[in-house]
């Protein structure tokens, strides 16, 4: 018996490697993580190519109810646990693995591309990239500076950085609980000209020019499907271009090498 941790890729489910679809077609349980991110294609299309039925893991499930479900199976029979991208892309899939230890469950982990390497079509070079951080949805008297911080920090390293974008999946919430209407609401997804616009709402802020309209960017969506959108550009110019459909990415990068300067040409 077995925990399998498979990543099955950023696009849809053809992104799964051999020796994951081989470990899913042995498993006699499969869970698909659903909050982290999001795939680009029906859940029965996974369910067709795995010949298994496909649990949807919330949240809940995840980061609490995991020894009644997951992790019991695991204890009795190989259990798929799936992830979008790769494994290890989220804090709360170490976090799986290390409750699963405690339980001496063996663990067999399948790695897939990320997003923190699918950036590499851009043209900037993977190895100078610095802190990744993350830009949220603000909320009245909730907007973390995080994200301007670890820009500053990684240009002042000559590092790029990589933002990732909020994704608000479709839960209820806790007004729509208390109300006793369990519907969930449409997810969510920040867009690249949302994140420009935070970034910028913090400069005013702070006035440290760090990121200004005129900040060099990197906007992208869908990176890992066939056809990804990306665009180079000051802020000023992407804030309204249209990136089209979910997932958003914005980079900011720092001292350009020739190469990753003429590479990123293509993209303006």
């Amino acid at each position: 018996m077995a925990l399998y941790m498979i990543g099955i890729g950023l696009n849809d489910e053809k992104d799964i490697s051999l020796k994951g679809l081989e470990a899913v077609k042995r498993c006699k349980k499969v869970y698909l993580e659903s909050y982290t991110s999001i795939l680009r294609c029906p859940l029965e299309k996974l369910e067709q190519l795995y010949g298994k039925k496909v649990i949807v893991a919330d949240r809940d499930m995840v980061e609490s109810g995991a020894e009644d479900t997951i992790l019991k199976d695991a204890a009795e029979k190989d259990t798929a646990f799936l992830v979008i991208g790769d494994v290890f892309g989220a804090t709360t899939h170490t976090d799986i693995m290390l409750r699963a230890k405690k339980k001496n469950i063996e663990i067999k982990i399948i790695n897939n591309v990320s997003i923190l390497n699918a950036v590499g079509i851009t043209g900037l070079e993977l190895y100078k990239f610095g802190k990744t951080t993350s830009i949220v949805f603000p909320q009245p008297n909730w907007m973390p500076q995080t994200p301007y911080d670890a820009i500053k920090e990684n240009q002042k390293m000559g590092l790029h950085t990589l933002c990732l974008l909020d994704i608000k999946v479709a839960e209820p919430s806790a007004d729509d609980i208390r109300k006793g209407n369990k519907k969930a609401q449409e997810p969510r997804f920040m867009k690249v000209n949302e994140a420009i616009d935070y970034l910028i709402d913090i400069e005013q802020m702070r006035g440290e020019k760090v990121f200004t309209a005129e900040t060099l960017c990197i906007g992208c969506a869908r990176l890992g499907s066939d056809k990804p959108t990306i665009i180079t550009g000051k802020a000023k110019e992407l804030i309204d271009k249209d990136f089209g459909e979910p997932l958003h990415c914005l980079i900011i990068p720092s001292k350009l090498h020739f190469m990753e300067e003429e590479a990123i040409g293509m993209w303006k």
